[in-house]
């Protein structure tokens, strides 16, 4: 297997902004460094996270940018002796400081790819990265026990679907905060209780059913204020886990709470050029993997998008705006 190519299609953000100025162009194939291997994308997967950068711009990135995080495709050159080798089919999550997926050709580090087996799809793979290692690094985070209480507030989100079906796993009792049109969906994967988010008796419902004292652990995926109200349902000395930023937490709600508080951020291992924390996602990326090849854990529903500017448009203008249920993926090749 080898590329025969120059030149490779690739798909530019123009400027950061609500109207998604994308470009479809030419650029040469890169050439490899030290320790990389040279990936032919097969599918990209856009996350929120996408479409929120795409909007608000990134303080690291020069226009025209190449947007896109998660990826599948096969190796198709590498240095002697670096591993995994050519021919072998690959997932990763490109450093979001550098040009993203949404092209044909990328080189990434060999230490930051995990391999695919053969009885696993490539347009179910690219479903894991993001979303699968943010759920699995907040359980660790978290330390989830038998019998232990967790909230997901705005559960309908990727996210939420594999730290629910993970949580359950773990033997803890999962209270779920959605729009009613996701309830029969979370109940499906494990939640024990869903509420509906957008309920005037929220808080009485809670209460009936999580009990005065609160949740033993809290998954924050919204950040901001909506932290501060998930702190709130917290019990004394719980854990917390924010995969956004948070504002100022005021002192007597600290005092209220003693928590212990988690950032999640998966993009940090690549930010922080922490290669041990590179590595341990890839670990958690050969889990997801194994996890969703056996039936253990079930990966979201997708739909595939065609690799052209209009169509990844309307990808970005729907994550921006409302949740994904069904995962928009990409077909590069």
């Amino acid at each position: 297997m080898s590329v025969s190519n120059t030149t490779m299609k690739v798909l530019e953000l123009n400027k950061a902004g609500i109207d998604f100025d994308l470009t479809m162009t030419e650029k040469p194939i890169p050439t490899l460094g030290e320790n990389e291997v040279l990936v032919e994308i097969e599918y990209v997967a856009l996350n929120h996270l996408d479409a929120k950068l795409a909007k608000d711009g990134y303080e690291f990135w020069q226009y025209p940018h190449v947007l896109g995080l998660d990826a599948v495709g096969t190796i198709v050159e590498a240095p002697r002796g670096v591993f995994p080798g050519k021919g072998t089919r690959v997932l990763f999550q490109a450093d979001i400081a550098q040009h993203g997926v949404l092209r044909q050709f990328v080189a990434v580090p060999n230490h930051s790819v995990c391999e695919i087996p053969d009885e696993l799809a490539s347009d179910i793979a690219v479903l894991l990265p993001n979303s699968g290692m943010s759920a699995l690094l907040a359980m660790e985070r978290l330390d989830l026990k038998k019998g232990d209480s967790l909230a997901i507030n705005s559960a309908q989100g990727a996210v939420a679907h594999f730290a629910i079906q993970y949580a359950k796993k773990k033997g803890a009792k999962v209270f779920a905060f959605a729009q009613k049109g996701h309830h029969k969906r979370l109940s499906q994967l494990g939640a024990d209780f869903v509420f509906d988010c957008e309920s005037s008796a929220i808080c009485e419902t809670v209460n009936l059913e999580a009990g005065p004292g609160g949740f033993d652990c809290i998954l924050n995926t919204t950040g901001g204020d909506g932290f501060l109200q998930d702190l709130s349902n917290l019990r004394f000395g719980g854990r917390i886990a924010c995969l956004n930023g948070f504002p100022t937490i005021p002192e007597k709600m600290l005092c209220m709470h003693s928590p212990t508080i988690s950032v999640i951020s998966v993009v940090g291992a690549t930010l922080s050029k922490n290669l041990c924390a590179q590595q341990h996602l890839c670990f958690i990326g050969d889990r997801l993997v194994d996890d969703v090849c056996s039936g253990y854990i079930e990966a979201p529903e997708l739909r595939h998008v065609l690799f052209e500017a209009e169509s990844v448009k309307q990808v970005l203008n729907h994550l921006v705006n409302r949740t994904c249920e069904v995962r928009p993926v990409i077909k590069v090749k």
